[in-house]
């Protein structure tokens, strides 16, 4: 009995050590087909040993003053070829964008999405959710009055609520949380929520325990192993808090389904529930209950975490620069006065378009971007990249491209003004990505960001609380760039 226990342990350790053999060789058996370079892999961890797995990107920053723009790393048992610079990722995203226009999934998001929605679906699903969406934020008056002017109602909430403190110090982050969010809300609901609604906080909560969770180490083990599916970690919270968030949008949904008017479509939900009842016969139809979950989960998610942290950095870095945020206050009062600021306004006020486009670039909101995927095998800056290659484009290396800005180092909104002064656009200007997979809500983002930003510039200064003298720059650890918390002071300037 021993013997045969100990003779069929060996043959099962034999088969394993063989198994794992012939996975690791499995690109280096393509070495003659021109592969990218990298650094040196070790059996089953792969470069795991050289990452930095709380900062990835600079990581791959470091790896490419000694690969080249071009390289592939291993992670866990995963291949990945990472692109960095803006000429290699423009190349790859507008020129190769069918080859290079697959997303790549990890495995924490299909957990969350199981391939459908917009943010990780493939294929037809992606295509149709994608098409659905720019089509009915367009109907919803994405980049127009109609949604303006839900951008300037919220204003008007957010600004009582810095009022409220009468100068004195408070953080800033859940109300411009709630303000962003509240924008989402009306395009997926038709209606806004009060920042003190419990429901509403709650969803806020999940949301930004999401994108904490999704920056931890462990998320990044669980992507490269996933057998750790089976221990406790940050990857099962993250799981359990989209079932509480898909809970509320299923609600959400039956009880607009009781209200529904086809001929008054007010909504993302809306408008999905009437495409459908009319597609309920089409058994390949993309219009199901799992789709809408995801997407709307993906709009509202994405479409917050990302112009707030941008808004909360400038209000930072505006602090940071008080000479700066003077001049935006000037050109605000030359431009605007007391009225109303507008999204049209920013065509007459080239210092604050730029000073909001360098905070974008500054703050640096998604540094890796979202994976992609190669559709076919593809010869890329004399490389051969196989079909089916995650790819990195390191979207940090873009916004900080020395060839492209001065001192990309730097706050520095010159970067966005020649000589006199006017406004000028840069190619390298990516923190929405470009291609086939650039965010479908960027017209919205831009439109928010020029209106919250000069509205609150309007009506406040804002400073450090008497005795604080310094600003922590260093941003918290999370899937995207956030500050760390701050009490600042919001002083009314009438």
């Amino acid at each position: 009995m021993d013997f045969q226990f100990s003779l069929a342990s060996y043959f099962v350790l034999v088969l394993t050590v063989l198994y794992i053999l012939n996975v690791l060789k499995g690109w280096d058996k393509n070495h003659v087909k021109n592969l990218p370079p990298g650094p040196r892999r070790l059996p089953f961890i792969g470069n795991l040993h050289l990452m930095d797995l709380k900062r990835p990107h600079l990581t791959y920053l470091e790896f490419a003053k000694k690969y080249g723009p071009v390289f592939r790393v291993q992670m866990g048992m995963k291949k990945m070829v990472v692109l960095t610079g803006y000429e290699t990722v423009k190349d790859a995203l507008v020129n190769n964008a069918e080859e290079f226009g697959e997303r790549g999934v990890l495995k924490i998001f299909h957990d969350m999405d199981k391939g459908v929605g917009i943010s990780f679906s493939q294929g037809e699903n992606w295509k149709a959710m994608r098409r659905f969406t720019l089509t009915t934020l367009r109907d919803l008056g994405m980049g127009r009055s109609t949604i303006e002017e839900k951008i300037i109602e919220e204003c008007a909430h957010l600004s009582n609520n810095f009022a409220s403190f009468k100068g004195k110090p408070f953080d800033s982050t859940i109300f411009l949380n709630s303000a962003v969010a509240n924008i989402i809300v009306a395009i997926l609901l038709g209606h806004r929520m009060d920042y003190e609604d419990p429901q509403f906080r709650r969803l806020l909560c999940l949301i930004n325990e999401n994108f904490r969770l999704l920056g931890t180490p462990m998320v990044s083990l669980y992507n490269m192993f996933p057998f750790l599916k089976f221990f406790p970690g940050s990857h099962k919270k993250i799981v359990k808090n989209v079932e509480e968030l898909c809970d509320f949008i299923t609600k959400t949904f039956v009880e607009r389904l009781k209200i529904l008017d086809e001929n008054d479509q007010r909504s993302i939900i809306d408008a999905f529930l009437v495409r459908q009842k009319e597609e309920a016969e089409n058994a390949q139809s993309y219009f199901h209950n799992e789709n809408l979950l995801s997407l709307v989960r993906s709009v509202f998610s994405a479409g917050m975490e990302t112009t707030s942290n941008t808004l909360l950095w400038g209000l930072l870095l505006m602090i940071k620069y008080p000479k700066i945020q003077e001049k935006v206050q000037e050109e605000i009062s030359a431009v605007i006065g007391s009225a109303q600021p507008m999204y049209s306004h920013r065509g007459q006020m080239p210092f604050t378009n730029a000073v909001i486009h360098e905070i974008q670039r500054f703050a640096d909101i998604v540094p890796l971007n979202l994976g992609h995927e190669t559709t076919k095998d593809v010869t890329f800056k004399g490389y051969l990249i196989p079909k089916g290659t995650f790819i990195i484009p390191v979207l940090t290396s873009v916004l900080k491209d020395k060839t492209q800005f001065e001192k990309p180092e730097e706050f520095y909104p010159n970067h966005f003004l020649d000589s006199k002064g006017n406004f000028i656009k840069r190619d390298a200007f990516m923190p929405f990505s470009v291609g086939r997979r650039a965010c479908v809500g960027e017209k919205l983002a831009r439109m928010e960001l020029f209106i919250f930003f000069t509205n609150l510039l309007q009506k406040f200064t804002f400073c450090l609380p008497s005795g604080v003298n310094e600003l922590d720059m260093t941003p918290v650890i999370r899937i995207t760039t956030s500050p760390k918390p701050h009490k600042i002071c919001a002083v009314p300037r009438y």
